[in-house]
């Protein structure tokens, strides 16, 4: 509902405006009370209590905002974050008002992210360490026999957890800004080997996908973190290994791109529905959750990139490629001027 003074833009104007109209107030029923011969203390009576009135009414206009601001922030403290305060005034409260349903809508979104984070974990935790105990009570109990097909299942499985520890820090770290890159020129080419060389000793690779390099031109060096670079393409890589089906082609294309260096990676899987592109760098988020959490994946690290990505200053982004596939473009600045 508006309020009588919101039009105006100034708190000071609006003070202004209430100290006028009091005493505006107060000289009209003075003359008036004086004209019809009413006693001048009767007269300053009524004025007073005229007086105190409008400006009863014109200041709770003006400081309702905080008075919304107090009660919602009393209700934040218990965990509604849903509540949001009026924010029709134009001047300095009003703009407090409108900072404050940011910061109430930046708290929701974090404790949703929170509360997702924490189902997340559970879930992600609970699958292997359930699988784990299943084939233990299975051993011990002398239903399964010990041996290597049993053991090795049993060994994926910790190698899952252990890779969602490993994520879950490395992301706990980059958010935290506790991780500095070691900025040095670096030549791209030997770094997309190994990066190759390394993702072919992923579960995710089963040998019967060919991953393809190509470097234009061959001696394009970068200025970055060498490490996390590589970080960035083995994700991205054994992102496109784990949706890529039996047979098919991965390819990796580096190339200048005027004052950047474009990685692409490009698989033949099912692809990334358009309405879905931004959402893939979102923790835990997944595309194609049944087989993605079928084949390991753990949701973090197309999240774990896009953050040194950012970090470098660069852009990743997720696009369709024909005629089926995903194509995931990394941007990084060269910073060899």
């Amino acid at each position: 509902m508006k309020r009588p003074l919101d039009r105006f833009g100034s708190l000071k104007i609006k003070l202004g405006i209430v100290i006028v109209a009091a005493v505006g107030v107060t000289v009209l029923v003075v003359l008036g009370g004086t004209w019809v011969g009413l006693p001048l203390v009767v007269c300053g009576i009524i004025a007073g209590l005229l007086s105190l009135g409008m400006i009863q009414l014109l200041a709770r206009g003006m400081t309702s905002p905080l008075r919304d601001m107090a009660s919602a922030t009393r209700a934040m403290a218990r965990g509604e974050y849903d509540r949001r305060v009026v924010e029709t005034s134009h001047d300095e409260v009003g703009e407090l008002a409108r900072a404050f349903n940011r910061m109430a809508a930046e708290l929701a979104e974090v404790d949703r992210m929170r509360k997702d984070l924490i189902a997340n974990v559970s879930h992600e935790l609970r699958t292997p360490l359930t699988a784990l105990q299943a084939t233990l009570e299975n051993i011990v109990d002398g239903v399964a026999p010990a041996d290597n097909a049993t053991l090795q299942t049993m060994l994926s499985q910790t190698q899952r957890l252990g890779r969602l520890v490993e994520q879950l820090l490395d992301l706990s770290r980059l958010e935290s800004g506790t991780v500095p890159l070691e900025l040095q020129p670096f030549a791209v080419k030997p770094m997309l080997e190994q990066t190759v060389r390394e993702s072919s000793l992923a579960p995710e690779y089963d040998g019967h996908i060919e991953v393809r390099l190509v470097v234009e031109p061959t001696d394009l060096v970068i200025v970055g973190d060498p490490e996390r670079v590589n970080q960035v393409v083995a994700n991205v890589v054994q992102n496109a290994l784990r949706h890529s089906p039996p047979d098919g082609t991965v390819e990796v294309v580096a190339r200048a791109n005027g004052e950047a260096v474009l990685i692409e990676v490009s698989d033949e899987g099912p692809g990334i529905p358009t309405e879905e592109a931004g959402r893939v760098f979102e923790r835990f988020y997944r595309s194609d959750h049944a087989r993605t959490s079928r084949d390991g994946g753990t949701g973090l690290g197309l999240a774990i990139a896009k953050w040194i990505v950012d970090m470098h200053g660069g852009e990743i982004r997720a696009e369709a490629r024909e005629p089926r596939g995903c194509r995931m473009v990394v941007s990084l600045p060269r910073n060899d001027a």
